[in-house]
């Protein structure tokens, strides 16, 4: 196929993709769906292009995974996720360890599969998958803590996942050193990515790049390296972009709002081409033989095997069950367990092929049942709450011969930072407002300006106290004029 027709689908189905998104939003139904349904209906049951070849759509499905992982690092407020820490790690390590293990009993017994074939059907089942729990739960309006516990999840539990599938799927006998290797790849793998992201972040700062555009590429380029890294060092790989990501993306980088968008569009454009590709790679022709076992599959991974391990490994944690219901419902599966079906395929396991295919039938039928019913979940269990305060922006840019920051905020619906006289903002000494820009027009604010919603805001600030400045603007976001009476810090 010539290179003009290749770019040309390529840009059509990028464009009919972003305008799918409010199909998906009107119809209810996960914007990822229509982007399978794009990949089935270019491939060989419907324009007829015929692509099986399971290496490349296993190399450029990590790739996009890792992309998706590093626009989810990224994004994730460490103050969102740091109270539901020990709960991320529990569902991510205990909860895969006993999804896996329940999900390949049942099959063992009930399809007939040898135990390292239906072990293998757990691993490849474990994992819930970051680009629509990314893509569905920030919308939804549930506490912080929730959503930070199911975006820890998603992010951290497709390494272990990963580890296992490629042990499992590999020749090698496996013995006692298996749980070793998993522990081994884990450390390692976070240890990277926490050094990648904190050297990253302190080069970042220092470096007086020639164009704003440079900086969201170099940070994307460090979270990559810490994949790369990883995988040299025979460690996750993906554990150690995840962590980078969060590092970076809780780091006081240089334009870090031009980054967080340039990330958030590299995730959207990883999330469509990972999902048109397996769509492209799927043959329609053998789901019907593989109904009846990935149906047993998905009643057995979202009925059975996710409840049990939430309740299990959450039960330290002394998580409410509402909370614990939300949980298990919320084990939403997608492009990653299609992906890691790729590896028994690519090294030619006996049964690969049909285990392809119940995945795809079961990710069908479990993202259409669970995505499309999670907010009516979250309200049924009294969880939702559309007032469930924002996180105010703060972007900065370096003014590197002056030794001082600029820091751009605009003020949100919601905010307590609406109706605050600028005297009652009390900055620290070393920061001032320079510039409000209020329906298109900029003044020189006053001590009697009173701020609106809708405003945005230039203060410089030196870069002593960035920080400080940083944090009195969000305490007075949260709490407004009398923040400090109220204990609110900003932090």
């Amino acid at each position: 196929m010539e290179l003009a027709w290749v770019l040309g689908i390529g840009a059509a189905v990028v464009l009919v993709a972003a305008l799918a998104v409010r199909v998906s939003i009107r119809l209810g139904l996960p914007s990822l769906l229509l982007y399978l349904a794009i990949g089935v209906l270019l491939g060989e049951a419907g324009f007829g292009i015929n692509f099986d070849d399971a290496p490349l759509t296993q190399n450029l499905g990590i790739a996009a995974l890792v992309m998706i992982l590093i626009e989810g690092g990224l994004t994730t407020r460490w103050s969102t996720v740091k109270p539901a820490l020990g709960r991320g790690i529990a569902l991510s390590t205990v909860a895969v360890g006993l999804s896996i293990s329940v999900t390949g009993a049942a099959l063992y017994l009930i399809l007939g599969l040898d135990w390292r074939a239906a072990f293998l059907w757990g691993a490849v089942l474990a994992s819930t998958d970051a680009a629509a729990v990314f893509s569905v739960l920030r919308s939804m309006g549930v506490s912080k803590r929730l959503a930070g516990t199911l975006e820890l999840e998603s992010g951290l539990n497709d390494a272990p996942v990963y580890i296992v599938v490629v042990l499992l799927a590999s020749p090698a006998v496996l013995d006692w050193g298996f749980p070793l290797q998993i522990v081994y790849q884990l450390a390692v793998g976070g240890v990277i990515g926490l050094a990648a992201g904190w050297l990253g972040a302190q080069a970042l700062r220092r470096a007086a790049l020639p164009a704003t555009g440079l900086y969201p590429l170099a940070t994307v380029a460090v979270c990559v390296a810490a994949f790369s890294c990883g995988q040299l060092a025979h460690a996750s790989g993906l554990l150690a972009t995840y962590v980078a990501g969060v590092v970076l993306g809780n780091s006081r980088l240089p334009h870090r709002s031009d980054t967080l968008s340039f990330a958030e569009g590299i995730g959207w454009l990883a999330q469509i081409g990972l999902f048109v590709l397996l769509g492209l790679f799927a043959s329609p022709g053998r789901f019907l033989d593989a109904l009846v076992p990935g149906l047993v599959a998905a009643g057995i991974v979202s009925l059975i095997a996710r409840p049990l391990s939430v309740v299990l490994s959450l039960l330290p944690l002394r998580v409410s069950w509402r909370e614990q219901a939300f949980l298990s419902w919320s084990g939403l599966r997608g492009a990653v367990p299609i992906v890691l079906t790729m590896i028994p395929l690519s090294e030619g396991v006996a049964g690969a092929q049909e285990l392809v295919d119940a995945v795809f039938v079961l990710v069908f039928v479990l993202t259409v049942v669970q995505g499309s019913t999670l907010p009516l979940a979250a309200r049924l269990l009294r969880l939702s709450d559309p007032g469930e305060p924002h996180e105010i922006e703060v972007d900065a840019a370096p003014l590197d011969e002056l030794g001082a920051e600029l820091l751009q905020v605009r003020i949100k619906p919601g905010s307590k930072l609406h109706g605050v006289y600028l005297s009652e903002l009390r900055l620290p000494t070393g920061a001032s407002m320079s510039l409000v820009v209020r329906d298109g027009k900029g003044f020189t604010p006053q001590p009697t300006t009173r701020l609106e919603e809708g405003d945005q805001l230039l203060v410089v600030a030196t870069e002593e106290k960035r920080a400080a400045t940083e944090r009195r603007i969000r305490a007075v976001d949260r709490a407004g004029r009398y923040a400090r009476w109220k204990g609110e810090t900003g932090s």
